[in-house]
């Protein structure tokens, strides 16, 4: 039975965001995950996973100035200091809230830039930050995200991640597999999902078209569900959706799950 995360930044966004941890456990959940504590004081973000019995499941490095449209630093050649500090950071908040993993965020590929220094930089960031993480004992996650939502963004198949976490040759370095962004990009999911459980840390989940909650678009995520199950992966699915409606509205398709893992 697949454990799922609710995914803060997405869900219960009717509330304020510090009181979206006891909406997510008062729904069942047992884990979390959003895009980035750094907003939040590490010891309040704490308080609030042990006041709800919640496990903080995943959150990313810092990925520059997301309000301006950055959306990760990885790839660029002229980041590489922000990006090592933003390892020390992230190390600081993950280790403070029981997070043992977190993911990287490529970024969209510099124009100006050519390819063959995109991967060299993206994988020589890697290679830094797998070893930093790796002795603070958590797992670096990359994750390709499809390019009609975030155009030009570096990564985003599911072979040229493989092909990087092998350049990469570090154990601590594993793939974010979302579902969504895989379905835009390139389908053919329960293949891929069982060919690569080995490597895949991390799932997430939305559907297609509209990024809504499962049942709204095209993926049978119910056999999607079993077939996790079948293939024997042991990770989190972290839900980043966004409500069709309200969050506590689109809760339907969770609802069994979540009692079955009580």
């Amino acid at each position: 039975m697949p454990k799922f995360a609710a995914n803060l930044t997405m869900m219960f966004n009717e509330v304020d965001f510090l009181e979206r941890f006891e909406a997510a456990a008062r729904a069942g959940f047992k884990g979390v995950e959003y895009l980035f504590p750094y907003a939040y004081e590490k010891d309040a973000l704490a308080e609030r996973l042990r006041a709800n019995d919640l496990v903080q499941v995943l959150h990313n490095l810092p990925a520059g100035d997301w309000d301006a449209g950055e959306r990760g630093i990885g790839c660029h050649p002229d980041r590489v200091g922000e990006f090592q500090d933003g390892v020390g950071r992230a190390t600081e908040y993950a280790t403070a809230l029981g997070c043992t993993q977190v993911n990287c965020l490529a970024g969209i590929a510099p124009p100006s830039v050519p390819a063959k220094e995109l991967r060299e930089i993206f994988v020589a960031n890697l290679k830094f930050a797998a070893s930093k993480l790796k002795d603070a004992g958590i797992m670096l996650l990359i994750e390709p995200i499809n390019t009609r939502d975030i155009p030009g963004f570096y990564l985003c198949h599911t072979n040229q991640a493989l092909a990087i976490i092998e350049e990469v040759g570090s154990k601590n370095l594993r793939l974010q597999y979302d579902i969504y962004h895989m379905q835009i990009m390139e389908g053919d999911l329960a293949r891929t999902i069982a060919e690569h459980v080995d490597v895949i840390e991390h799932t997430q989940l939305a559907d297609n078209p509209g990024r809504h909650e499962p049942g709204t678009g095209e993926i049978n995520y119910a056999f999607l569900f079993a077939h996790l199950d079948r293939i024997g992966y042991a990770g989190w699915v972290g839900c980043e959706y966004k409500p069709q409606t309200t969050t506590e509205e689109g809760l339907g398709w969770v609802r069994s799950y979540l009692k079955n893992q009580q």
